[in-house]
């Protein structure tokens, strides 16, 4: 069976985890992503969730938990 590669990239700013073939991060506007991240977080309401303050996430989305 082959191996298949991570579905998304991370924005190295803010962590959000993006399609592979998006140029700029819509949470941050950075351009710099890379594909070694670990962990994901799906965060739909920020400002109720208690584990999104802890990591500093202000808005609706994908984030990866670990980024190299």
């Amino acid at each position: 069976m082959p191996v298949r590669g991570k579905p998304f990239k991370a924005c190295r700013r803010c962590k959000a985890l993006v399609d592979k073939k998006a140029e700029v991060c819509p949470i941050c506007g950075s351009r710099e992503f890379t594909d070694d991240w670990e962990g994901m977080i799906i965060v739909i309401n920020p400002e109720a969730s208690e584990l999104a303050k802890e990591l500093g996430i202000t808005k609706p989305g994908r984030y990866a938990l670990k980024v190299t």
